[in-house]
């Protein structure tokens, strides 16, 4: 995969020796010397200091709203230094440089406009943030991975089902660490919903729901408006892979959400948590449906909802309705012998009293990312893969891709001469199969043209 011819030259050294593992061998080296010397407290870690080889040096691309909170998080974590911001906005660069240094006490964080210069400038940085729109996420997880960071990026990770399996083969094959923001696979109830699941409590699992909203998006432009100079915000930087259009200060403040160019509507933008812990109940990380249909009301309407089925015959459910009020990103999961639902506000319900024994009481809400963070961290180090790693969360964003797709060919209003459909896919070879002209556009809408000089 090629993105710029710039990115091999910033990362050729990237498969040499991590910074941490440098600094582990020669503080081994310096335990052997024969001339005593002097070393810092800090560097051995006394008095709760982080000695540099336990420390991760980290960067952050594109800090918004979510960025923002993730930022503090990483922030707040000791092992955690802090070095360098790249964001295409002036204001953001600076409020993250302001933050950093009040932190540490010191000037010392950097800002860059560009990523190319940003990974040139700082060889150091072990991982990276990426909390950019989501038409930015695959492209700038792949130059991550390729300039030797691990990365931490905010969901959906992908625009398409090509991209989703784009960012898998990157983070695998530079052997990097990758944590997806999908961060209640690491929250008490959702943990504890799953393994009700896993463990038979339900008894034979027949249908999972995941909370999403509606899949629908426009190709509308938003009028044109005067662009900044480049440094106050760069629109082209902002643009990146996408078709070109004029300057809307209104896309850079998020409202970006429901043009088809930048965002993959309901079902991806919650279906990446909810279509993503539907997998994780049924124990399908390693694959997807294999069958898709949208619905209809009693006025032959189309809805929101789309159902899916698996392999193993469980049905998979996208519903924006019927919830019990449990919080945001919903999931239900129904077997043979009950059902368990939670959300994000950590309250779980369930068909029966014997079920009610299995339940405890969480205080974490669904939305922090304390813990999905903290993970990341310490596989980082360790070299594991953590929960929301690139392989499983490929699956359920390609899961979520498949549900938008469907939605979108079929008609919004049945009649005698336009009748619903299922589309059918093979997780194996990555494509919808059957005949007729809806497969045909299925399978041209598994990827996106992207904007010279980028893809993947």
């Amino acid at each position: 995969m090629i993105v710029k011819n710039s990115v091999e030259n910033s990362v050729k050294n990237s498969v040499s020796a991590s910074r941490r593992q440098f600094l582990k061998n020669a503080a081994a080296m310096s335990a052997v010397a024969a001339v005593p010397f002097y070393i810092s407290g800090k560097v051995l870690g006394k008095d709760g200091a982080v000695p540099p080889s336990e420390q991760v040096i980290l960067g952050a691309l594109g800090i918004g709203a979510r960025g923002a909170h993730d930022f503090g998080v990483f922030l707040n974590n000791p092992d955690v230094r802090f070095l360098s911001i790249c964001d295409i906005r002036k204001s953001r660069r600076e409020w993250v440089k302001q933050q950093a240094d009040a932190k540490y006490g010191s000037n010392d964080c950097t800002m860059f406009r560009n990523m190319f210069d940003f990974y040139d400038a700082n060889p150091q940085m072990d991982a990276v943030l990426i909390a950019t729109g989501d038409r930015w996420h695959t492209m700038a997880t792949i130059v991550a991975a390729k300039a030797g960071k691990d990365v931490y990026c905010e969901k959906p990770l992908s625009l398409t089902i090509q991209e989703s399996r784009a960012v898998e083969k990157a983070v695998n094959r530079y052997g990097r660490v990758f944590q997806a923001g999908t961060q209640r696979r690491n929250i008490g109830n959702f943990q504890l919903a799953a393994k009700l699941a896993h463990e038979g409590k339900l008894g034979k699992l027949t249908e999972v729901h995941a909370n999403t909203l509606s899949p629908g998006t426009t190709h509308d432009w938003l009028p044109a408006q005067p662009e900044p100079t480049q440094d106050e915000v760069d629109w082209e930087l902002w643009l990146g892979p996408c078709p070109w259009r004029p300057y809307n200060a209104s896309y850079i403040g998020g409202g970006w959400r429901g043009f088809y160019d930048f965002h993959g509507g309901g079902i991806l933008e919650w279906g990446t948590h909810t279509v993503d812990l539907c997998q994780w109940a049924n124990q399908s990380d390693d694959t997807v449906p294999v069958e898709y249909w949208a619905t209809y009301n009693e006025k032959g309407e189309k809805t929101a909802r789309v159902e899916a089925r698996y392999a193993n015959g469980v049905k998979l459910v996208c519903r924006n309705d019927g919830w019990l009020g449990l919080g945001t990103c919903s999931a239900r999961y129904v077997g043979e012998e009950g059902w368990v639902e939670t959300g994000d506000s950590g309250r779980m319900e369930v068909s029966s009293d014997a079920l009610r024994k299995e339940l405890k009481y969480f205080g974490m809400p669904g939305t922090s990312p304390d813990n999905h963070i903290r993970e990341f961290l310490d596989c980082v180090k360790s070299r594991k893969k953590p929960a929301s790693n690139a392989d499983v969360a490929a699956n359920a964003h390609i899961a979520s891709h498949c549900a938008k797709i469907v939605w979108d060919l079929n008609p919004a209003q049945l009649s005698d001469s336009a009748k619903s459909f299922t589309l059918k896919f093979d997780p194996v070879k990555e494509e919808f199969i059957g005949n007729g002209t809806e497969v045909e556009t299925a399978n041209r809408l598994r990827t996106r043209a992207m904007r010279s000089p980028w893809r993947c």
